[in-house]
C-alpha cells in the first residue's frame, strides 16, 4: 500500500485565538514561538501552502526583555527614500518610545518567509503594549510561554 501525503482543505483548518503574555519573556524565544504558532507548525495538521496557523495575542510587549547588550548594540537601519535618508535605532530606544510593540512585531515578521503567505500570516497576529485588549469576545487560549522553558522567562 502506498504512503500518501496529508493535504488540508481550507474546510479542514481549526483556527483559535490565543493569548500571550510577554512580561519578562525573552524577544527571541518569544518571536519564534509566535512565528511557529501563526504558521501552524505546532498542529500535526500543518499544510505548507495553506494557512494553518492560529490567531496570535501578544499583551505587556513593552516589557519583553532582551539578553546581553544586544538592547543598546544592536541597530536597526532603513531609509526614508530621500537623498541621506538613512537612519537607524537600536531596540532599547524603539521599547522606550511610542511604539514598543513594533520590536516583537518585526522579531516575528522578520522570522517568517517573505511573500504572499507571510503577509498573510502577519494578519493573524495582533500585539499591544500594556495589558488591554480588544479581543475579549474571541475568547482566546492562554499560552503561558514563561512556563514552557525555564530559559524563556528573565527577571
Amino acid at each position: 500500500m502506498a504512503m500518501r501525503t496529508y493535504t488540508a482543505k481550507p474546510a479542514d483548518i481549526e483556527k483559535k485565538w490565543i493569548l500571550i503574555d510577554a512580561e519578562g519573556v525573552v524577544l527571541g524565544r518569544l518571536a519564534t514561538i509566535v512565528a511557529n504558532r501563526l504558521r501552524g507548525k505546532h498542529k500535526t495538521t500543518f499544510t505548507p501552502h495553506m494557512d494553518c496557523g492560529d490567531n496570535v495575542i501578544v499583551i505587556n510587549a513593552a516589557k519583553v526583555k532582551i539578553t546581553g547588550n544586544k538592547a543598546n548594540d544592536s541597530l536597526f537601519h532603513w531609509h526614508t527614500g530621500y537623498p541621506g535618508g538613512i537612519k537607524s535605532r537600536t531596540p532599547a530606544q524603539t521599547l522606550a518610545g511610542k511604539f514598543p510593540e513594533r520590536v516583537l512585531e518585526k522579531a516575528v515578521q522578520r522570522m517568517i518567509t517573505p511573500n504572499v503567505m507571510g503577509r498573510k500570516l502577519m494578519r493573524n497576529l495582533r500585539v499591544y503594549g500594556g495589558t488591554d485588549h480588544p479581543h475579549e469576545a474571541q475568547n482566546p487560549e492562554v499560552l503561558d510561554v514563561a512556563k514552557l522553558n525555564p530559559k524563556n522567562k528573565r527577571g
